[in-house]
C-alpha cells in the first residue's frame, strides 16, 4: 500500500511534526487526489492554536471534536490519482482544484448550495484532514475544479484567499463601480483582494496596511494609494480624498481596523469583513442608523462562487498576487513566518 506523507498537528500550539501513515484507498464516489501545492492560510494559525480569540480574554475552542494528529492546508491543487467505484468515471490524472468548504449534504445552507455555512461541515484542512500532505481525500467529484492552464499554485490558492476575497467584493459591488473601494490589510486574502478589484471595478482601489513593504508591493500592483492606518493623519487622509468610502473590505477584523474603516466610511456605506484576526468591536448601537451603515461578515464563498472565480483566471481576467513556493517539509517555518508578518503574498507547499 502506498504511504501517506504529511506535516501533522500532534498537540496544539504545537509545531507540525512529519507522520507517515497508510494512504486512504477511495471508497464510493470519493476520489484520492495526489497534492501538488497547498497554500498556506492565517486560518492554519488558528487551528495550530486550537482557537479563535474573541472579545477580552475569551477564546472560542476549535480543538473538541478533532482527533489529533491532524493535517492542516485547504488552499489545495493536485491530480487524481485514484477513485472509487462510484466515482470511475474521473479521469485519473485530471488536474484540479479542490473546493475545501464541503457541507454535510443534507442541512438547509447545503441544501441552498451555502456549503460553506454548513453547521456540520467537513471542511478539509479545518475539519477533516486537508493538503499539507503527499494525498487527501475528496468525498466527491463536484469538488473537482479544473484550472488548466493556470499555475498549481495559483490554483490551489484561488480555493480560499481567491475565494474569499472575491465573495467580499461581490457583495460591495454596487457601491464599488463608480468610486474607489478601501481594503484593509495585505496579506494573502488582501493581495488577491487588490488583483480582483482591479478586474471587477473600474477606479482603483485605495489600501492601508501597517507594512510598508506591502504597501509598497500594493502600490506596484496598481492600488491607487497605499496609507499606514497607524500614521495619526491617514483618517484625514482618506477622507479628503474620497470624501468618505461608500466601500470598505476589510481583511483584518480587529478593533483598530473595523473602528478604523466606520471612521473613513460614507454616509449610507458598507464594510465586509473576512478577516478573523479577533478582539472586541465597540461602537454606538445608535451609529448603525445614524451612519445608515452596512456591516457584514462572510465566511469564504459557495461553490458556485468558486466556479465563477476560476474561469476568470483561467481567462487571464487578473494578475495573481506573488507566491512562494517552499517544499512540503518548511511547513512549519512557513506558519512561523505568516505569524509574524513576514509574507508579502502567499506561501504555498510543494509535497
Amino acid at each position: 500500500m502506498n504511504k501517506l506523507l504529511r506535516q501533522s498537528l500532534t498537540a496544539y500550539a504545537g509545531p507540525l511534526c512529519e507522520t507517515v501513515v497508510d494512504c486512504p484507498q477511495p471508497k464510493d464516489g470519493e476520489i484520492l487526489v495526489r497534492v501538488e501545492r497547498c497554500g498556506v492560510c492565517h486560518s492554519d494559525l488558528h487551528v495550530q492554536d486550537g482557537y479563535f480569540q474573541l472579545a477580552g480574554e475569551r477564546k472560542l475552542d476549535i480543538g473538541a471534536g478533532r482527533r489529533l494528529p491532524f493535517t492542516l492546508g485547504h488552499e489545495i491543487a493536485g491530480v487524481v490519482e485514484s477513485t472509487g467505484r462510484a466515482a470511475r468515471a474521473v479521469a485519473i490524472g485530471r488536474k484540479v482544484a479542490v473546493y475545501p468548504w464541503i457541507g454535510c449534504g443534507t442541512c438547509r445552507a447545503c441544501r441552498e448550495g451555502v456549503e460553506n455555512h454548513c453547521l456540520d461541515p467537513r471542511h478539509l484542512g479545518i475539519n477533516v484532514d486537508g493538503g499539507f500532505a503527499s494525498h487527501v481525500i475528496v468525498p466527491h467529484e463536484r469538488y473537482l475544479i479544473d484550472y488548466s492552464p493556470l499555475p498549481a499554485s495559483v490554483a490551489g490558492a484561488a480555493m480560499c484567499s481567491g475565494l474569499t476575497a472575491y465573495a467580499a467584493l461581490k457583495r460591495l459591488a454596487d457601491r464599488a463601480r463608480d468610486a474607489p473601494l478601501l481594503l484593509i490589510g495585505l496579506g494573502g486574502v488582501g493581495m488577491m483582494g487588490l488583483a480582483l478589484a482591479r478586474t471587477m471595478f473600474a477606479p482603483a482601489p485605495i489600501v492601508v496596511d501597517v507594512d510598508s513593504n506591502k504597501r509598497a508591493a500594493a502600490l506596484a500592483a496598481g492600488a491607487a494609494a497605499a496609507f499606514d492606518p497607524a500614521e495619526p493623519a491617514t483618517r484625514k487622509a482618506v477622507l479628503a480624498a474620497t470624501g468618505g468610502v461608500s466601500a470598505i473590505c476589510d481583511f483584518v477584523g480587529s478593533e483598530k481596523s473595523l473602528q478604523f474603516a466606520i471612521g473613513v466610511l460614507a454616509k449610507g456605506g458598507k464594510i465586509v469583513v473576512t478577516g478573523l484576526f479577533g478582539g472586541d468591536f465597540p461602537t454606538g448601537a445608535a451609529m448603525f442608523a445614524l451612519k445608515a451603515m452596512a456591516i457584514e461578515g462572510i465566511l469564504t464563498g459557495t461553490l458556485d462562487e468558486a466556479r465563477e472565480l476560476m474561469a476568470l483566471a483561467r481567462m487571464g481576467k487578473f494578475a495573481a498576487p506573488p507566491y512562494d513556493e517552499r517544499p512540503l517539509s518548511r511547513a512549519q517555518s512557513a506558519l512561523e513566518d505568516l505569524r509574524a508578518g513576514r509574507v508579502v503574498g502567499r506561501i504555498v507547499l510543494v509535497p
